[in-house]
């Protein structure tokens, strides 16, 4: 068990408009490498939240301070252990270039979602994945918009 140290918002890298399915993402993320997946033990994300702003828990934790071995998601390697992990369907434009393009349900969802997190865990960082990894990933500034919603971390 570790602390929880950051919440990492990601993107799933799909074209804007086209939602996912949890079976999806884990079957993207779980299955065997000759088969096409990543071949993990775990999908990603602990949440999606979908085109039409409904979140859905991928994978169940006790929403406490602290991340149990059976919580870890495998969002951004070497930061899993201490991290929960959100990712928003889209992401990308047609041509599959990084783009925002969370819907206005979306935004909605994800403004609630960290708001709420940010007020139980104020000490957690919230990050785009793309301050851990050389990503586009979530394919907006996550440190802008925290501060346009009235979140402000200290660096």
């Amino acid at each position: 068990m570790a602390k929880l140290k950051y919440l990492v918002l990601h993107c799933t890298a799909t074209p804007e408009g086209r939602d996912v399915t949890a079976a999806q993402i884990r079957q993207w993320h779980t299955s065997p490498v000759r088969a096409g997946g990543n071949g993990w033990k775990q999908v990603g994300y602990t949440d999606l939240i979908h085109i039409d702003g409904r979140v859905e828990r991928l994978v169940n934790n006790n929403e406490d301070a602290n991340v149990d071995p059976w919580e870890i998601t495998n969002g951004a390697k070497g930061y899993n252990s201490v991290s929960r992990h959100v990712v928003y369907a889209g992401g990308c434009d047609s041509k599959m270039n990084p783009k925002d393009t969370r819907t206005a349900a979306q935004l909605k969802a994800m403004e609630a979602y960290v708001k709420d997190f940010h007020r139980r865990f104020p000490d957690v960082r919230i990050i785009g994945h793309n301050e851990i990894a050389a990503k586009a990933c979530p394919s907006f500034d996550v440190q802008k918009w925290l501060k346009s919603i009235g979140i402000n971390q200290a660096a």
